[in-house]
C-alpha cells in the first residue's frame, strides 16, 4: 500500500512576485509618508482653517460687490484672491511683457507714469501659464493650483530647516506657524510670496547641507521671482565665503554656485532695463507708477512716530493695517535678536536682516510690509524652539485660535481694509 506525502506550499506560493525595485521603494515611501505627512497635514489644517474664516468675512461682510474686479472686487468671494497684483500676473500669463515707461498726461503727483507689467517678475506668471495650458483649469484655477503646491513646498522647507535646528517638534510648529503669520493670507491666492518663500527655504536647506549647485539653483529661480531674492543671494554668497574659509567641500562649487544665483535676478532686470532704453528702468518704473522706492527709511519712520500718537496723517495711510504691519516690524528685531543667540547658519541671518533692512528702508504702502515680511522664514526658529515645550493640547489651542483669527488680520484686512 503506498502512501502520498503531502508537501505544505511553501510561504508565498501562488502569490505574484513583487518586483524588486518596488519592495525596496516602498518601506522609503512609508518612511517619507510618515515623516513629511505630519507636516503637511498641520499646515494643511491651520491654513484651511483660517481661509474658510477668510471667505466667510469677504462673503458676509459683502464689500467686495461694490469694488473693481480689478482692485479688490467680483462677483463672488473668492474672485477678491486673484485681484490688485494677481491681475497684473494674469495679464502676464495670458499676453506676455511690454516694458515701457508710459507718461501719464499732465500728472504731477505721486504717480507719474502708467502701470506697466514688467514691474512683475516672470516666474509665477510663467507656471501659472504652463499649467493652464496643461491642465485647462483657466488662469485663475492654475495661480491657485501654483500657490497652494508652493505653500505646501514652502511648509515642508520651513520644517526641514528648523527641523535640522531643534528636531521634528520644533519643525512642526515652525510649519504650523507659517500658516498663521500676518500676511499669511497671500499664501492661498494670486500672488508669488509662497513661490518665493518655498525657494528661499529650501536655498537656504541647500546651503546648510553643502549642496551649493543646488542653492545656486534655486536662488537663481528665486531671483525670477521677486526682487527681494537681492537678499537670498547674498546671504548664499557669505555663506560661500565662510565655507571657503574654513575650507569645506572644497572651492569650486561655492564658487559656481556665487556665479548661478544672482542670474535670474539681474537677468530680468537687464531685460526690462534694455527695453526700456534706459539703465534705471525697472527702478524709474516702481517709483513713477507705484511709488515704490528707496528712500533710506524715511517713510517707515515716520509711520512709526505717527502711529503711537494717535495719527494717520502720513502717505498711504491704512490704520487698521497699518497697526498690524507695526506690530510686525518691531517684533522682527526681538526675534532677530532670539535667532542669532541659536548661532544658526549664516545664510539664515544674512537673508533675514537683509530682507528686513530692504522693506524698512523702502517708501510703500507701509500696512504691506506684513506681507513683504512673509518669507522672514527663519523667524519662525526662536518661536518654535519655545513653543515645542508646550504639550499637544496646548499648542493646538494656540495655533488654532491663531489659524481662526488669521482670516481677519492676514486675510480680510490685507485685502479688503488695505492694499495687499
Amino acid at each position: 500500500m503506498s502512501t502520498v506525502q503531502l508537501r505544505r506550499p511553501p510561504v508565498g506560493a501562488g502569490r505574484p512576485e513583487v518586483p524588486y525595485g518596488a519592495r525596496k521603494f516602498r518601506p522609503r515611501l512609508r518612511a517619507v509618508a510618515e515623516r513629511y505627512g505630519p507636516v503637511l497635514l498641520t499646515y494643511g489644517v491651520l491654513k484651511l482653517a483660517g481661509f474658510a474664516v477668510f471667505m466667510f468675512l469677504l462673503d458676509s461682510a459683502g464689500d467686495f460687490r461694490k469694488k473693481n474686479p480689478r482692485f479688490g472686487g467680483g462677483e463672488h468671494a473668492w474672485d477678491v484672491l486673484a485681484s490688485w497684483d494677481g491681475w497684473w500676473y494674469q495679464q502676464i500669463a495670458a499676453h506676455g511683457y511690454d516694458p515701457a515707461l508710459t507718461p501719464v498726461p499732465g500728472a504731477t503727483g505721486l504717480i507719474t507714469l502708467e502701470g506697466n507689467s514688467a514691474a512683475f517678475f516672470p516666474l509665477y506668471p510663467t507656471l501659472m501659464r504652463v499649467v493652464s495650458e496643461c491642465t485647462g483649469l483657466g488662469l485663475y484655477g492654475a495661480g491657485m493650483t501654483v500657490s497652494v503646491i508652493a505653500s505646501f513646498a514652502a511648509a515642508l522647507g520651513i520644517y526641514t530647516v528648523t527641523h535640522r535646528l531643534g528636531g521634528h517638534r520644533a519643525g512642526l510648529v515652525a510649519a504650523g506657524l507659517w500658516a498663521v503669520w500676518p500676511g499669511s493670507g497671500t499664501e492661498w491666492s494670486g500672488y508669488s510670496e509662497s513661490l518665493y518663500t518655498a525657494l528661499a527655504a529650501w536655498a537656504c536647506h541647500a546651503v546648510m547641507t553643502r549642496r551649493w549647485l543646488t542653492a545656486g539653483l534655486l536662488t537663481c529661480a528665486a531671483g525670477l521671482c521677486r526682487p527681494t531674492a537681492v537678499a537670498l543671494v547674498a546671504a548664499l554668497a557669505v555663506a560661500a565665503v565662510l565655507s571657503l574659509r574654513r575650507r569645506e567641500g572644497g572651492v569650486r562649487r561655492p564658487l559656481a554656485a556665487v556665479a548661478i544665483a544672482p542670474l535670474g535676478l539681474f537677468g530680468y532686470l537687464g531685460w526690462v532695463n534694455y527695453r526700456m532704453g534706459d539703465i534705471n528702468g525697472y527702478s524709474k518704473l516702481q517709483d513713477g507708477a507705484w511709488a515704490h522706492k528707496f528712500d533710506w527709511g524715511v517713510h517707515t519712520f515716520d509711520v512709526l512716530t505717527s502711529i503711537p500718537v494717535g495719527h494717520f496723517d502720513y502717505r498711504f495711510a491704512m490704520p487698521f493695517e497699518d497697526v498690524i504691519g507695526v506690530c510686525v516690524v518691531l517684533m522682527v528685531p526681538v526675534l532677530t535678536v532670539l535667532l542669532t543667540r541659536l548661532r544658526p547658519p549664516a545664510v539664515l541671518v544674512v537673508h533675514t536682516v537683509l530682507s528686513y533692512l530692504m522693506v524698512m528702508t523702502t517708501q510703500q504702502y507701509f500696512g504691506n510690509v506684513s506681507r513683504y515680511l512673509l518669507p522672514l522664514f527663519p523667524l519662525f526658529v526662536p518661536l518654535a524652539l519655545a513653543m515645542r515645550r508646550l504639550r499637544w493640547p496646548s499648542l493646538a489651542a494656540v495655533l488654532g485660535t491663531a489659524a481662526l483669527a488669521s482670516g481677519s488680520y492676514a486675510g480680510y484686512v490685507l485685502f479688503v481694509l488695505g492694499v495687499p
